[in-house]
Parts: C-alpha cells; structure tokens; sequence
C-alpha cells in the first residue's frame, strides 16, 4: 500500500480546488469565436457572365468566392498590396490612352496642313471616270506622300465616280477625326 515516503493520491477537498495563477502571462486565454464574414471583397481575374468584367472590384457572399471563384481561378481576395498595383496599373493606362489621343491629335493637325491629296484617274465622258476611288487608293497616296501607315478601315470615303473635289473622313481615334480633301482629275 502506500508508504509514508511515496506520493499520494487522496480525494480531498482541497485537491478539487481550481488552480491559482499568479501571473498573467501563464494564465490560457479563452477567445471567443466570430462569425464568419458574410461577404469578401475580391478582384476578378477574368470576366464573369452576370457578374462583372475582369479588373473590377466586387463584394460577393464567402461561399460563392469559397466554392466556385476561387477554385477556378477566376477571382482572388483585396490586399493593400493588390489594390496599390491596380493604382498604378490604371495610371500607366490612362497615359498610354493619353498619349495615343495626342498622337492622332498630331497626326490629324499634319493631314489639315498637308491641303489636297491629288488623285489621277483615266477619264470618260465629261467629267465621269473609269471605276471609282477607294478607301484603299487614299491609303497608297497617304504612304507615298507622307510616309505614314493608314489603315483603310478607319477612312470613310464618299461614292467618288467622277471628277472634282472630295472630302474624305479618317477616325483616327474614338475622340479624334480628321478630314482630307481630294482632288479627283482625269488624265
């Protein structure tokens, strides 16, 4: 049985008692839990249909981030991080859209000074001509004269089957037209 040497067990009532903690610091800490946010504020990294375009800035439930966005790789969370580099990623845009504005700016002032663009077509009677005059024709005159690559998508031509002057309309830019004048003669 037990000696008087060796440690006992004994069901006393001051062995029942809670523990005493002098300092705080071993003391457990006892959290209590939150509830989970209901919504995440996340960035889409591709465009989603009904949802958004890729870039933007959405708030939408955890569990459709938890469960269909994120496994897909369609969307990813808001960092400070994150949002810093969308910062600087819509100003470098917003200069690159500002410098090509100011490029087709330029571009339309050298068509303005430039005057008439000449164009030889053999002649028929009176003032008709044989075929017509395209866009495609203006683009080789620009080239030769200017040494300037125009597409011949953004020229808009009017009918031009006989001789005189005309005036053509090149879209350089949403924001930015410019307007040729032709000069149609028969050799």
């Amino acid at each position: 049985m037990a000696t008087a040497s060796s440690p006992s067990l004994s069901w006393s009532s001051s062995s029942r008692s809670w523990p005493t903690f002098h300092d705080r610091s071993s003391m457990p800490m006892i959290v209590a839990q939150k509830k989970a946010k209901k919504t995440r504020k996340i960035i889409l990294k591709e465009d989603v249909s009904e949802l958004g375009k890729k870039g933007q800035l959405l708030e939408v439930k955890a569990g459709f981030f938890r469960n269909y966005l994120f496994p897909l790789g369609k969307a990813q969370l808001v960092t400070p991080l994150l949002l810093k580099e969308m910062r600087v990623e819509e100003e470098r845009i917003e200069a690159e859209k500002k410098r090509v504005r100011e490029e087709a700016e330029q571009l339309a002032l050298l068509f303005q000074t430039v005057g008439a663009f000449k164009v030889k077509r053999k002649g028929g009677k009176g003032k008709l001509i044989f075929g017509t005059v395209t866009a495609q024709d203006l683009v080789d005159i620009i080239k030769a004269q200017l040494q300037r690559d125009v597409d011949k998508r953004i020229i808009s031509l009017p009918e031009i089957r006989e001789t005189g002057e005309y005036i053509a309309e090149l879209k350089l830019h949403p924001e930015v037209t410019a307007q040729v004048r032709l000069n149609v003669y028969a050799n």
